[in-house]
């Protein structure tokens, strides 16, 4: 899988409107920019970022692509909803939406924190396996305490977790932990929704339909999703503060995906993209070179002074 992979929950909704034309497009060019690992999920549009993808899929046969989905969220989340009659039905509709026999890696999309600990899960998880509907199961998680769980887990063979500049905490435990296992690190949320990229100010305005809009406060999902769970303000300074510290030639966005590249134990990151042009910037990040050592402190420098209260302890 490429380092750098392909997020496309803005292709399926909440991130406002992206014409079909456009999503493939998207896809098309990230494909031909190096990229090979495609992150989706099954609630993503009701089904249709896999829909898009499963028709990207047929255009591109033969090229090793990969594509990873998500399950567990098209029923309200209580733990007795995650069944292994339930996760047949949801990846047998994943299967017939990205148009393949068998799943290339399905993960639980970030469950409730008990699920984590349920040996019923993970046995059927592993009939899953056993029954050839997925190659491979990996977990999305929220917390870093959730991701030290399933890494003990022996079948579990990613680990999908919000880390960025502005969300240092998995570098203390759970990149060791998952690199000392064996297990893959898939590195979401890479630009805090976009703050990282150094475009917006205080104040930029986004969609009604728009996570950024709606769920500042967790109302609708876990807080940690939108901005990393850092307030839009202290987000807008911070990444004011990060963007100058881009290397000649790069931006912040890039800036941003290289540190995350570079920690030891990232497997990939999947930052999205609403144009080609974003998908080929982000792809070229697999081949700038690495961040200086100065650079390096000073992330961690704005991190502990403008965001470690917020997010720290929380995540």
């Amino acid at each position: 899988m490429s380092v750098v992979g392909l997020g496309t929950w803005q292709l399926g909704a909440d991130w406002g409107v992206v014409l079909e034309d456009d999503a493939l497009a998207v896809l098309d060019a990230a494909a031909d920019a190096g990229v090979t690992f495609f992150d989706t999920a099954d609630v993503y549009g009701d089904g249709r970022s896999e829909q898009l993808i499963g028709r990207f899929l047929k255009s591109r046969q033969g090229e090793g692509l990969m594509v990873a989905t998500k399950l567990g969220r098209r029923l309200p989340q209580l733990p007795e909803n995650y069944t292994l009659a339930n996760f047949r039905e949801w990846t047998d509709r994943s299967r017939r939406n990205l148009g393949v026999d068998r799943l290339d890696l399905v993960q639980l999309h970030c469950p409730p924190t008990a699920v984590y600990s349920s040996d019923e899960v993970f046995d059927a998880l592993d009939t899953l396996v056993e029954e050839g509907r997925t190659a491979a199961y990996g977990v999305s998680v929220e917390t870093c305490a959730e991701a030290l769980t399933a890494i003990a887990r022996p079948g579990v063979a990613s680990v999908q977790i919000i880390l960025n500049p502005f969300r240092l905490k998995p570098l203390d435990e759970v990149l060791p932990a998952a690199e000392k296992a064996g297990v893959g690190i898939i590195a979401r949320v890479p630009l805090a929704s976009g703050l990282l990229s150094g475009k917006y100010t205080k104040e930029t305005l986004f969609g009604a339909d728009d996570h950024r809009t709606y769920n500042r406060d967790g109302s609708a999902f876990d807080q940690g999703e939108t901005f990393s769970g850092v307030d839009f303000v202290t987000g807008v300074e911070a990444a004011d503060e990060f963007a100058r510290l881009a290397p000649p030639g790069a931006t912040s966005a890039q800036t941003a995906l290289r540190w995350i590249v570079q920690q030891p134990g990232v497997t990939t990151v999947i930052p999205g993209a609403r144009s080609p042009e974003q998908a080929r910037a982000n792809a070229e990040t697999a081949a700038l070179p690495p961040l200086s050592p100065q650079t390096l402190h000073a992330v961690q420098d704005i991190y502990d002074r403008r965001l470690r209260a917020q997010v720290h302890s929380r995540w």
